[in-house]
């Protein structure tokens, strides 16, 4: 697990400024897989106390540019943000609660689908999400 020195490295791996902001929402992004913003508004205020929305959003913005995060946004949902990057993994979602879960690359080597048409393109990236019923949701007598 990622520590404030090894964010620090990855920060200025990425060419970014090292700040206690970027220090805050890379930890409260760690420790929260799948945050929304407000939740990691709220982590982060926690943390350091009085930061504005638009700081939380612009560091955001330059984690996610830099690779540092991944920004996630299920149909119907806010945007979300996690630490995994890089492995081109997948998620699945509850229909009803919204839980959000990782599920590891579904075949082979990224982008781990392979297209039945391309149309011309070179394919970098798949993006699945499974949707369906969490272990609570799906225990729980539906109405």
């Amino acid at each position: 697990m990622p520590t404030t020195p090894d964010f620090e490295r990855m920060l200025r791996g990425a060419s970014l400024r090292v700040t206690r902001p970027r220090v805050a929402v890379l930890t409260a992004v760690r420790d929260h897989p799948h945050a929304d913003t407000d939740s990691i508004i709220g982590a982060v205020r926690t943390e350091l106390g009085e930061v504005s929305h638009q700081a939380i959003y612009d560091v955001l913005r330059a984690l996610t540019a830099a690779g540092l995060v991944r920004r996630i946004q299920p149909s119907g949902s806010v945007a979300r943000y996690e630490s995994r990057v890089g492995d081109n993994h997948h998620h699945v979602v509850c229909r009803t609660c919204g839980a959000i879960a990782d599920v590891d690359c579904a075949v082979g080597p990224a982008p781990c689908l392979t297209a039945s048409n391309d149309q011309g393109f070179v394919i970098e990236e798949a993006e699945v999400i499974y949707w369906g019923l969490c272990p609570d949701c799906a225990v729980e007598p539906r109405s």
